[in-house]
């Protein structure tokens, strides 16, 4: 039987994300990072990468974002959209069981899109040109229990399906990182 794993697009491609600067912080991301799919690698398991929202929304020369700057109808929209065929796929591993054992969906806390457990959150809007209360505003960014929209939205497509309770969500840089390790070292 072959397991399966789905896992947000940068757990494969970190040349998608958003630019970051504090090299402490990436070389955490990289290293549990490398840990995970060297794991997936040594356990046979087959690894099927999400789309990324905000890359094909946006592009590479995008801003960092929160949250509340995604959940708007138009953005949810979009994740709906990019997120039908995943659901497909789903749904055909899933009929298919003899073949195929589906570990679940990994997703990447802190991201405004991908977060599972956590997502980043501030009241962000408006330009950078002459604002007096910038460094208010970009220090009002924090880490928040909840799920970015883009997880949120793939959730509810699960439970639109009735598959919430069949496939787990769990999250990479969670504070506690053993989460996604322990879905990926699952034998059966």
């Amino acid at each position: 039987m072959k397991k399966i794993v789905f896992v947000s697009h940068c757990i494969l491609n970190t040349a998608s994300k958003v630019i970051l600067y504090n090299q402490e912080e990436m070389d955490a991301e990289e290293s549990l990072r490398k840990e995970f799919l060297q794991k997936a690698i040594a356990d046979d398991i087959h690894i099927i990468q999400l789309p990324c929202p905000e890359f094909t929304l946006y592009g590479a020369k995008r801003w960092g974002h929160v949250s509340d700057q995604f959940d708007n109808p138009f953005f949810r929209s979009h994740c709906r959209r990019i997120l039908s065929p995943v659901i497909e796929q789903l749904k055909e591993y899933l009929a298919n069981e003899g073949w195929f054992e589906i570990l679940g969906v990994v997703g990447v806390d802190g991201s405004p899109s991908c977060g599972v457990d956590y997502t980043c959150r501030g009241n962000w809007y408006g330009s950078f040109e002459c604002r007096t209360d910038l460094d208010e505003t970009l220090a009002d960014c924090r880490l928040e229990k909840g799920s970015g929209v883009f997880m949120a939205v793939l959730k509810e497509m699960l439970g639109e399906e009735g598959l919430d309770g069949k496939i787990k969500v769990t999250s990479l840089f969670a504070p506690e990182p053993e989460k996604c390790m322990g879905l990926i070292g699952k034998q059966g």
